[in-house]
């Protein structure tokens, strides 16, 4: 079993209305990656696509991959592709009951968002996941 400290939360920074399926296809085809990036995806309906099991590796924070499970839900970017926090009420709903169930799971893991790891510069998951998770 792995070592679990982080749980991190991010967006594809994609319009809502990206496919599991196409962000898959853009992981093999332009990143060549074999994993995906992400163990669990939200989308916009609040459905959640398990990726990856939580026991392997994904490619989700460069340089904690190893430590991390990585969530993720579509979207997170306006129609001038500019960072915006655009979760649906249901993706919201879907996020806080995963998070919810990794706690439990991992109740020594801190959840945070992409951009608070050391040497991010994105703004990914276009809010505080921090602030708004830390009741878990």
């Amino acid at each position: 079993m792995r070592k679990i400290n982080h749980i991190a939360v991010h967006c594809t920074a994609t319009a809502q209305s990206a496919t599991v399926e196409s962000i898959q296809r853009y992981w093999r085809e332009h990143l060549g990656w074999n994993s995906p990036g992400y163990h669990y995806i939200i989308e916009a309906d609040g459905a959640m696509a398990n990726l990856l099991d939580v026991s392997k590796v994904s490619n989700g924070v460069r340089g904690y991959n190893s430590t991390s499970i990585n969530v993720c839900y579509i979207g997170g970017v306006d129609d001038s592709n500019k960072p915006i926090d655009n979760r649906t009420e249901a993706q919201k709903a879907t996020l806080h009951y995963i998070l919810s169930e990794l706690k439990r799971d991992y109740p020594d893991a801190i959840i945070q968002g992409h951009k608070d790891f050391p040497n991010v510069a994105k703004a990914c998951p276009c809010f505080d996941a921090k602030a708004e998770y830390k009741e878990l």
